[in-house]
């Protein structure tokens, strides 16, 4: 059965559009003439039956139809521009994955690693993109998603299936600066000290207190971060102390950056999962993939 769709050019001519709301520097971008372009999204509009622009005193705007078509074609695009690409690039071996990974995991923990995937599967390139919340496979070009969350969150990622890679275990640490002539600080003593937060978990000091039984006003007070790795550079910098996962910060305290304040590890409530799609095969290239980064997870314990 034929597919009931527009011309690649029509679409092409209609995103450079709708992204610059101007036929002439849609037809800059594209060597094309203005003309052509008009031509092109007339013919689009006539396939659709429907308007996507109209005319105003200083050119061309988009239609509510025409803002939330361009919307969906431009992910569209771009999804068939990096398919081309892989496909060029692998010259019809191996593979390639999408990933998404909450951005601190990715850079300290999961990329040091993956020169040994590209040794042990040379044919798969591994592309990576940070995300640090849920979203619907379906909707996204990627394959598998690196998250961190509970396991209630995780369990109610809908659409999907998560396997647990690695607990999080998270202990307070601080330069040595700030560390001073002690070894270590008691909980209470650290209760006293400027507190780095993490906008996304601002429970984590008031857990940690809460195990080690002291008191903490101020748990929840001091300088809010988004990401661990922001919190780390804070913390190296003297700011105050923050409240880490060790492997996230081996680096650092290998090179004397960071020391630990209280070596009383805390299992927080996340862990990180491997969340794939739960319908649908799963590709030889993502069942690599997805052995061994257990299989490295389950290292990373030993």
């Amino acid at each position: 059965m034929r597919r009931r769709l527009p011309s690649t050019q029509a679409l092409i001519c209609f995103e450079a559009a709708a992204r610059h709301e101007s036929y002439t520097r849609a037809a800059q971008e594209l060597a094309l003439t203005q003309s052509a372009v008009s031509r092109q999204i007339t013919a689009l509009e006539d396939f659709l039956g429907m308007a996507l622009f109209r005319r105003t005193r200083h050119g061309v705007a988009l239609t509510p139809a025409g803002a939330d078509y361009a919307r969906q074609i431009s992910r569209q695009l771009d999804s068939m521009e990096r398919d081309t690409l892989d496909a060029m690039a692998r010259q019809g071996i191996g593979g390639a994955l999408q990933l998404a990974a909450v951005p601190t995991f990715a850079t300290r923990w999961l990329i040091p690693r993956l020169p040994d995937f590209a040794d042990r599967h040379p044919d798969i390139t591994v592309h990576i993109e940070t995300r640090t919340r849920p979203f619907l496979f379906n909707e996204t070009p990627f394959d598998a998603a690196v998250y961190t969350g509970t396991p209630a969150q995780a369990a109610n990622w809908a659409g999907t299936r998560a396997v647990l890679l690695l607990h999080e275990d998270v202990l307070p640490v601080c330069s040595p600066t700030l560390l001073g002539a002690k070894a270590q600080l008691s909980p209470a003593a650290i209760a006293r000290m400027p507190l780095l937060q993490q906008s996304t978990r601002p429970d984590g000091w008031h857990q940690w207190f809460d195990a080690q039984k002291v008191d903490a006003p101020r748990a929840r007070s001091g300088p809010r971060y988004e990401l661990f790795s922001m919190i780390a550079v804070a913390a190296a910098h003297g700011l105050g102390i923050a409240l880490m996962p060790r492997m996230l910060i081996g680096p650092e305290l290998e090179r004397g950056e960071l020391v630990v304040a209280c070596d009383r590890p805390l299992r927080a409530e996340r862990g990180y999962y491997l969340v794939t799609p739960a319908s649908g095969d799963e590709r030889p290239a993502l069942m690599a993939f997805s052995e061994w980064l257990t299989a490295e997870a389950s290292a990373s314990k030993a």
